[in-house]
């Protein structure tokens, strides 16, 4: 059975998106038929229809997603239907070296579901992120379905599908921030954000945010952040090693991702300190640094993707975390809007208006 259902979709590259029909599949083996509920409008997905990700156009837009699960194909066994859940987009295979290490969130062999999703016509649509959630109803591998505690509204729960995750689990599970530890925090939009949050639930006694936009410094320090930054008017290399007593701080979380925010990220660090790059750098982006440099200061240079996150283990975690009041997600919501009111939403993030808007089909 096809199930005629709306989605937003890119047809080509920089054209504005479009809300049409689509046809999803019931799922077979392995999959999921999920109705969202609500997903996150992310930097990614603009990406996506700017074509900077691939060219494998159209695209199914939409990956921070929460909803309940309709229906599973043959052999699913960890969810079922009327389960709520948020979406990710890396599906271990429980199967590869990583995964038999015991380090599943390093999987080197995710998967999403087989079966495509296609536009009237049957041609094929490419699901952002292996999801595809800005339409009523999205197919994915079962294993992209992480059930948490279905009194948490979707809104919020969605947000751990990418962009919180991402900047969460940088500081708490990448770098790891320890108690007591002095963190710097480079772009605070919503990853940075969602990393100076991470940052105050593991305990770091000070968090310096760094940004050029005052809109941005300030939701930081909602975030928790004890510190703000405004690179526009000096040197924010300077402006950390002054709030760290001249050594620079134990870790420095850059996500911005362009070159020479991770040199400032390098040399912010005190000796033996850690950087954590969780930005995304385009594909033409290059780093030079002094090797010697490299080696004189010690310490690590980390990635961070989708915040090393297990989101079995994760998810849950945080949604507790949420609903003790440790921590605030409600406060990356900035909009609630309508599935047709993406490519507005894209032009916000681009003027940095919005932390999130999110789409609400409930």
């Amino acid at each position: 059975m096809l199930h005629k259902v709306r989605g937003v979709v890119s047809l080509k590259e920089g054209a504005p998106v479009e809300l049409t029909d689509i046809l999803v599949p019931d799922p077979g083996p392995g999959e999921a038929l999920v109705a969202v509920q609500a997903c996150g409008v992310c930097h990614t997905d603009l990406a996506y229809r700017d074509g900077e990700i691939n060219d494998q156009f159209p695209f199914l837009l939409g990956h921070e997603a929460a909803g309940v699960v309709e229906s599973v194909g043959d052999g699913v066994t960890d969810v079922e239907p009327g389960d709520f859940v948020v979406l990710n987009w890396r599906a271990v295979c429980g199967r590869c070296r990583a995964c038999k290490r015991g380090e599943q969130q390093y999987c080197f062999d995710t998967h999403n579901a087989r079966q495509p999703m296609t536009l009237e016509d049957g041609t094929p649509l490419s699901p952002a992120l292996g999801i595809g959630a800005f339409a009523d109803k999205t197919l994915v591998a079962a294993g992209q379905c992480t059930k948490v505690d279905p009194d948490v509204e979707p809104d919020v729960a969605g947000l751990l599908g990418c962009g919180a995750m991402a900047g969460i689990g940088a500081a708490i599970n990448t770098a790891p921030v320890r108690r007591g530890d002095t963190v710097a925090v480079i772009g605070c939009g919503g990853v940075g954000s969602a990393a100076i949050a991470g940052a105050e639930i593991a305990g770091a006694r000070r968090i310096i945010a760094v940004d050029v936009d005052p809109r941005k410094l300030n939701w930081a320090g909602r975030f928790g952040a004890t510190d703000l930054v405004n690179a526009r008017h000096g040197d924010p290399v300077e402006a950390i090693r002054a709030f760290t007593d001249g050594f620079g701080a134990d870790v420095v979380v850059d996500a911005v991702g362009r070159p020479e925010t991770y040199r400032q990220a390098f040399y912010a660090r005190d000796l033996a300190g850690t950087v954590v790059l969780v930005g995304v750098p385009s594909p033409e982006a290059t780093l030079e640094l002094p090797l010697l440099d490299v080696f004189g200061r010690g310490g690590a240079l980390k990635s961070s993707w989708y915040g090393d996150c297990l989101p079995s283990r994760d998810f849950p975690m945080l949604v507790d975390l949420h609903q003790q009041g440790r921590i605030d997600l409600e406060e990356f919501v900035t909009e609630r809007i309508a599935v047709d009111q993406v490519e507005t939403a894209f032009t916000k993030m681009n003027a940095g208006e919005v932390l999130r808007s999110v789409v609400m089909f409930r």
